[in-house]
């Protein structure tokens, strides 16, 4: 086992157990990214907000049924999405994902920032903007800093903020984000360099770099 399946294994027992402040923690941990998973197949904050709810119920009723065949942010994430899917059909408003991919579609920065497609590297960066080793690097645990990226990846476009906070915040392998959303590994790979390029902007921005 693990260092990392033996951690998992660890909260399970403590949930299972009635840990109530490790519930809590868990909570606190993942339902900003469930919320907006949620809003990829209903319409509306409020009916997200309650599929988030419904889901977190769930978790408490099927803790002992859990066989850890996954890890278990990626169990909690399938039962999401299925209330989501049911809720939505219910309602007559399930809103694909692919449709909420078209939004933003502008380029967050000039083209020309990246490498083009006959570089050893495409679509890497050609350079950073400044020298991130005394701005970037010595502001990353600052707390403003740190708020402002939350800030910057809340006004992100539904997709490419769903995509980031799978990927970025979660830690979801790209397999995951896929199954989960129903959205091809290109798409998938697109939304999340939009949303990292959008969040370094704001960075720039904010660093003055």
């Amino acid at each position: 086992m693990t260092q990392v399946e033996r951690a998992e294994a660890e909260l399970l027992a403590r949930l299972r157990a009635g840990d109530e402040d490790e519930f809590a923690a868990l909570v606190a941990r993942h339902s900003a990214t469930m919320l907006a998973v949620a809003m990829t197949y209903v319409k509306g904050g409020a009916v997200a907000e309650e599929v988030v709810q419904e889901t977190w119920l769930g978790v408490i009723q099927g803790l002992d049924r859990f066989e850890a065949r996954s890890s278990l942010k990626t169990w909690i994430l399938s039962i999401l999405v299925n209330k989501a899917k049911i809720r939505g059909v219910r309602e007559a408003r399930s809103v694909p994902f692919t449709a909420l991919a078209l939004e933003g579609d502008e380029p967050a920065v000039p083209p020309e920032r990246f490498r083009g497609p006959d570089d050893a590297y495409p679509g890497h960066w050609r350079g950073s903007p400044a020298d991130w080793r005394t701005s970037a690097e010595a502001a990353a645990h600052d707390r403003e800093t740190l708020r402002m990226v939350v800030s910057a990846i809340a006004g992100l476009p539904l997709a490419q903020q769903t995509v980031i906070r799978m990927r970025d915040v979660e830690g979801y392998s790209p397999e995951e984000v896929c199954a989960t959303l129903d959205v091809s590994e290109g798409n998938q790979r697109v939304l999340l360099h939009r949303a990292r390029s959008r969040v370094r902007a704001a960075l720039e921005a904010q660093l003055g770099v």
